[in-house]
């Protein structure tokens, strides 16, 4: 009967993992997304301009967010 719980502790582990994998994902895109619509209509900035600062805005995004779950 104890084994089952410890099957069942790590199955849940698993699933918070990642769930904060999911979640880090999700910020990164979100983040990248609103950068690149920002430069690229908004402020009307060239096409490389804008990846740039959306790869590197959503890098900054996925730490933050990997701190934040790890809190």
């Amino acid at each position: 009967m104890s084994s089952d719980r410890s099957f069942e502790a790590t199955v849940m582990g698993k699933v918070a993992g990642m769930k904060n994998w999911l979640y880090i994902a999700l910020h990164t895109a979100a983040a990248a997304v609103f950068i690149f619509a920002l430069q690229r209509f908004a402020l009307n900035a060239s096409l490389e301009t804008s990846l740039l600062w959306a790869l590197t805005l959503g890098g900054c995004a996925a730490g933050l967010a990997h701190m934040q779950s790890n809190r």
